[in-house]
């Protein structure tokens, strides 16, 4: 009985906490059914559906998405790589954050769209004006989060550490970076988002595969239900990616819990 309830309990508040985005399928689903909205302009759930089925059994499915994965996580990966580190040496140096200030403030205010040309000029159309302009737009929120995370650390802290024997990379190493990791893993998760919105862009201009070629070419062919097939998977692949960065999160702060 209590299992039953338990059960029960979970599915309320699955639907619950998912109450809109049922009633946008829903919506989606029958308005243009009824002739509410063309069909021309828009698809349905099912024809979604259908359309994932059919990249999958054609094998495009598997090649648009990981060569959009592919894509991401090499633009990605290098941002973290050279943000994380950076931004863990401006934090903890004021003099040479005081140096990087307005120069920073500048080239952070630059869209990744609006240096596409520029990307394309000293890059060419190919695979390294795209992983260039993922890399500038991930870049900067891990940066400037890295930035914050380092300098919002409890000063108390570092100061209990000190005053107990540790020198200044220990207390670097075991204080200062756990401390981060949160800030660090939140610019992560912000940068996988620009990530995935500058994708879409990158492949419409001279890409033949990957998930934004797909949107593209799908809309200039008239495949409405194709087009808003590859635009779900985007957004299911920006999820996941939040979902792991999460995860790993949880198991690099495992110390959180014991803070209540």
């Amino acid at each position: 009985m209590k299992l039953l309830k338990l059960i029960t309990s979970k599915i309320y508040l699955f639907i619950f906490s998912n109450l809109l985005l049922i009633i946008f399928l829903a919506l989606w689903q029958i308005l243009p059914n009824l002739g509410m909205l063309k069909k021309t302009y828009t698809s349905t759930p099912y024809g979604v559906l259908e359309s994932i089925a059919a990249l999958q059994e054609s094998g495009q499915l598997k090649v648009h998405l990981l060569i959009s994965l592919k894509r991401i996580m090499s633009g990605l990966s290098l941002a973290i790589v050279v943000a994380v580190p950076l931004g863990l040496f401006i934090g903890r140096i004021k003099l040479l954050e005081a140096l990087l200030q307005s120069f920073l403030e500048l080239f952070r205010q630059i869209s990744a769209l609006a240096l596409f040309p520029v990307f394309i000029l000293f890059f060419g159309i190919g695979e390294v004006s795209k992983v260039a302009i993922i890399f500038w737009a991930s870049l900067w929120p891990i940066l400037i989060n890295t930035i914050s995370g380092v300098k919002n650390v409890n000063p108390l802290y570092i100061k209990s550490v000190l005053t107990m024997g540790s020198n200044r990379f220990t207390t670097f190493i075991k204080v200062i970076l756990p401390a981060s990791i949160p800030s660090i893993i939140t610019g992560i998760k912000l940068a996988s988002a620009y990530a995935v919105m500058v994708l879409v862009a990158a492949e419409m201009i001279g890409a033949q595969s990957g998930l934004g070629f797909l949107v593209n070419n799908s809309q200039e062919t008239f495949n409405t239900p194709q087009m808003y097939a590859a635009i779900v998977l985007l957004s299911i692949l920006g999820i996941i990616l939040n979902f792991i960065w999460s995860r790993l999160e949880n198991k690099l702060v495992f110390w959180r819990k014991f803070d209540s």
